[in-house]
């Protein structure tokens, strides 16, 4: 169960990671040195995302699961991305939002959406197996 709740985690770190982008990309942030501007910085945040992405693809290394070993592909390609922001020296608004925008970091995204919702359970599941126990009307 442990092992879920890591991937719970580290799924939320990149989801919530992305909102942060989103936000930040709309700051209209000129290209910067961010040890030198002020904050909030988007580097702790793309870091975060990418050690939360390896993380995942670690746990998923190995699966014979078709769907889960295209979540691991689309990490690889996503976290590629993510470095190469990463490597750039000077961070910019308009950086962030092209990476916002790439497929492979979308990707990620929708897989860990639909991923992550067999973590979680129905509501709907106790009231249909309430419904399905219960007597049917007389007709």
């Amino acid at each position: 169960m442990s092992a879920v709740k890591d991937l719970e985690k580290d799924i939320e770190v990149v989801e919530s990671g992305y909102e942060f982008l989103l936000a930040y990309a709309a700051q209209g942030r000129p290209p910067h040195d961010e040890n030198n501007y002020p904050p909030p910085h988007a580097r702790p945040t793309l870091q975060n995302m990418l050690d939360s992405m390896q993380n995942v693809a670690g746990a998923l290394a190995g699966s014979e699961d078709d769907y889960e070993q295209v979540i691991a592909d689309d990490i690889r390609k996503a976290s590629a991305a993510l470095k190469f922001v990463l490597a750039q020296p000077r961070m910019s608004s308009e950086l962030v939002d092209n990476l916002n925008a790439s497929i492979h970091l979308r990707s990620v995204l929708t897989d860990f959406f639909l991923y992550s919702e067999v973590f979680r359970p129905s509501a709907e599941a106790p009231s249909l197996a309430v419904n399905a126990a219960a007597p049917k009307p007389a007709q």
